[in-house]
């Protein structure tokens, strides 16, 4: 079975603090974000709302995308959450149900 990776932006609120990460099992990692089970910067700054997330076919894929989103200006960020999250719903619910 091929293993899914995914690229995700956590916001504080809408329009807040953004983190960008990577990981190959996305429920299990945003729980651990909004559970406080991750240290330094997301619990630092209460970034665990889940308003981005894309899928990579593998890991070297997801590891240059999230590297590339890194580098964008804020604005960039902010204008692809908005295109396909425009009230900044928390996607939490959406990837476990």
């Amino acid at each position: 079975m091929k293993e899914n990776f995914y690229i995700y932006i956590l916001s504080s609120q809408k329009r807040g603090t953004l983190y960008i990460g990577v990981t190959s099992n996305l429920p299990k990692r945003i729980y651990e974000h909004k559970n406080g089970m991750v240290e330094g910067f997301t619990k630092k700054y209460e970034v665990h709302r889940l308003v981005y997330y894309e899928v990579a076919r593998d890991a070297e894929t997801a590891i240059l995308r999230e590297k590339q989103m890194k580098k964008w200006s804020r604005a960039w960020k902010l204008r692809l959450i908005e295109e396909h999250n425009p009230e900044w719903a928390d996607l939490y619910e959406t990837i476990t149900a």
